[in-house]
């Protein structure tokens, strides 16, 4: 098992030092789910929701989140990203988030593309609260992540 890397020889929280390392193309893929009651996931689908379009405003709130991960995560370095896709498919009570983020650089994108997700479903909430208090953020979880020195990870 590897060592905690955000954690000096004296125990204390530092961020990694990642100057010395290579850059190269960064790539990570988290998904996630909100589960809902049916009348509600059907006001999002038919796009009668009083306060506009619910996927659509949820995509931005993640492109969003995943672009100011490093101002909520204390250690997460500021990076450039070079590309962000957020999806959102409604499903059997159900709405599927996947986000996509890309970088070239020296670390890796896996904390931007995971806070992507969870902002993109906690707006889904935010917005359709009012109709159903019981909706469920559920399974959020890094699905793949490429690039750097330990290469390509999948979940299996």
């Amino acid at each position: 098992m590897s060592q905690l890397t955000h954690f000096n020889q004296a125990g204390e929280a530092h961020m990694v030092d990642v100057g010395q390392k290579a850059s190269t193309e960064r790539i990570a893929i988290a998904d996630g789910f909100i589960s809902m009651q049916a009348q509600t996931l059907n006001l999002i689908v038919a796009g009668e929701h009083k306060k506009g379009d619910v996927l659509g405003i949820a995509r931005v709130a993640g492109i969003m989140a995943a672009k100011k991960t490093s101002d909520l995560i204390p250690l997460c370095h500021p990076l450039m990203l070079t590309n962000v896709t957020v999806d959102l498919q409604p499903q059997e009570n159900t709405v599927y988030c996947q986000a996509t983020v890309k970088t070239t650089g020296q670390t890796g994108v896996e904390m931007e593309a995971l806070n992507a997700v969870q902002v993109a479903l906690l707006t889904v909430y935010d917005m359709c609260k009012a109709v159903d208090r019981g909706m469920t953020i559920e399974q959020v979880k890094l699905q793949k992540k490429s690039g750097g020195k330990s290469g390509t990870w999948e979940r299996s």
